[in-house]
């Protein structure tokens, strides 16, 4: 076990660097609150989906994921590949629902499929949510970089906080999508590296060499049941509801609808999905394979200890890697949570722009646009490093995963199935978003808190299904209670007429 060293330090500097670069670069071409939030519908599908895919997971999936292969073997990788269907159905029935439903924001159509009401209320409650997420994730990737690989903590949260919002606040999606591409790369340069080293490891413990010799040492000597598909809790009712979860996810979160829309065609939408789906399932084996090659030659973890568990990855790193290689990880760390990050941020602003200033502010110019448009990106980044902090201090390095789970589970389906629904089933009225939003949350929120009397309530089947049904019940009784009029009736036609025809 190793100390960072200058090379290390040398490398997270000059990877940092190429991050502000590309900003400053694209902040002389984002020259329109359109082209700032990818409305203007430009970008290449093979770049919008390796930016879907960069934005699909974060170091958290370093830190928890590598925290249940060490445990369990192959049980992430089945969560993960859960993923891949969740996409497929993406590209084939939303897709090019997307694209022509949404024109600024990721849920701007709210206000014309349901209410202008509605659209606001999902902007003010949903970017809670957003923020939420991303302040886990940002403290995950402090927990990786910070606890196990000796990078300090604070700084860890702070520089990469502050990247972010520069270089999405200078150069806006473009930016964005730019240094997906570029961190995508980073991150396949550990990806590939890490598993010969751990064979290699492997081999040694035997006295022989050689990668076939290493993962015979890895069969032969890994847990009986360590290649299930499931384990204890982690079973098929679990795996059941948590495609619901990440097929919502997946399906409606803001910064990946927007890959879909900012597409330059309908079939360039659909093509991204299938680069998605394919990179989804090639992943996963090659991400968790070191922290279960760590069970055999590193047993004596505590798997007991979440501190321990949360810090699997980087302890793996910090034992096989050579000087300048844990630099490059934790760039790779970065760059997952950083793509993820700058992805949300982006997204969130043209919520905040499109749907809550332009709402006030209707007579904007093009210049006062661009200035709302950077400063809610200042405004969503500093919310966020705030909030990671405050979780940091009050939750420390406990178990993410299920934190994750929690939150997901009592926010997620009152905001996707309106979502979902309002581009799928016309007979709902357009009230019935607004009922099934607040009413799910209020259930939601509800099973959280019986969950101190009744902890199974908190268990991530329990409190998404329940809520999910609750969201279900109060869509149809808005539906039922508050019909539309004639003329709001003619305004749902003429929606579902445009999501049917050529935009």
């Amino acid at each position: 076990m190793r100390e960072l060293v200058l090379a290390d330090y040398a490398v997270i500097a000059a990877f940092f660097a190429v991050m502000v670069g590309v900003g400053v670069y694209y902040s002389r071409r984002a020259k329109s609150d359109a082209q700032f939030f990818g409305s203007d519908k430009s970008v290449p599908w093979w770049l919008s989906g390796v930016s879907f895919y960069m934005n699909s997971f974060s170091a958290l999936a370093f830190v928890m994921y590598s925290a249940l292969a060490y445990k369990f073997g192959w049980v992430p990788v089945t969560v993960s590949w859960l993923s891949v269907p969740a996409v497929l159905l993406g590209a084939w029935f939303l897709a090019v629902r997307w694209r022509r439903a949404a024109k600024g924001s990721p849920i701007d159509y709210i206000a014309t499929r349901y209410t202008p009401g509605m659209c606001r209320t999902l902007a003010v409650l949903g970017l809670p949510m957003q923020l939420l997420d991303n302040a886990l994730k940002l403290l995950a990737i402090g927990t990786v970089v910070g606890v196990g690989m000796g990078f300090p903590l604070f700084w860890s949260i702070c520089i990469s906080g502050v990247i972010i919002v520069l270089y999405t606040f200078l150069g806006g999606l473009k930016a964005t999508l730019v240094c997906d591409f570029i961190q995508f790369f980073v991150i396949l340069a550990v990806v590939f590296a890490l598993p010969p080293l751990c064979l290699g490891r492997l081999a040694a413990l035997d006295g022989g060499t050689g990668l076939v010799h290493g993962f015979k040492v890895f069969l032969d000597r890994v847990p009986d049941g360590f290649f299930s598909f499931t384990n204890g809790k982690y079973g098929w009712t679990y795996m059941l509801v948590f495609f619901c979860a990440v097929g919502s996810t997946l399906s409606t979160n803001w910064s990946l609808v927007q890959r879909y829309y900012t597409t330059k065609s309908e079939k360039d939408a659909k093509k991204m999905a299938y680069l998605v789906a394919a990179l989804l399932f090639l992943g996963p084996p090659l991400f968790f394979f070191p922290a279960m090659a760590a069970r055999v030659f590193m047993p004596e973890l505590d798997m007991g200890n979440s501190e321990a568990m949360n810090a699997v990855y980087a302890t793996v790193c910090k034992s096989i890697l050579p000087a300048g290689m844990i630099g490059m990880v934790i760039a790779a760390m970065f760059s997952a949570t950083m793509s993820s990050l700058a992805g949300n941020f982006n997204a969130a602003a043209s919520v905040m722009v499109n749907e809550l200033y332009l709402r006030m502010d209707k007579a904007a110019t093009p210049r006062r646009r661009m200035f709302a448009a950077r400063g809610a990106t200042v405004l969503v980044g500093g919310a966020v490093v705030a909030l990671t902090f405050v979780m940091q201090y009050a939750q420390g390095a406990k178990d993410l995963f299920d934190v994750t789970n929690k939150m997901f589970g009592v926010f997620l389906p009152p905001i996707a199935i309106p979502m979902l629904a309002g581009v799928f089933v016309r007979r709902l009225s357009r009230r019935a978003g607004m009922v099934a939003l607040v009413g799910g949350m209020a259930v939601g929120v509800a099973l959280f808190l019986m969950g101190a009397a009744y902890p199974f309530l908190r268990e991530f089947e329990w409190i998404f299904s329940l809520t999910g049904v609750a969201t279900l019940v109060f869509i149809a009784l808005g539906t039922a209670l508050f019909p539309d009029k004639p003329e709001e009736r003619a305004e749902v036609d003429a929606f579902f007429k445009q999501l049917s025809g050529d935009r």
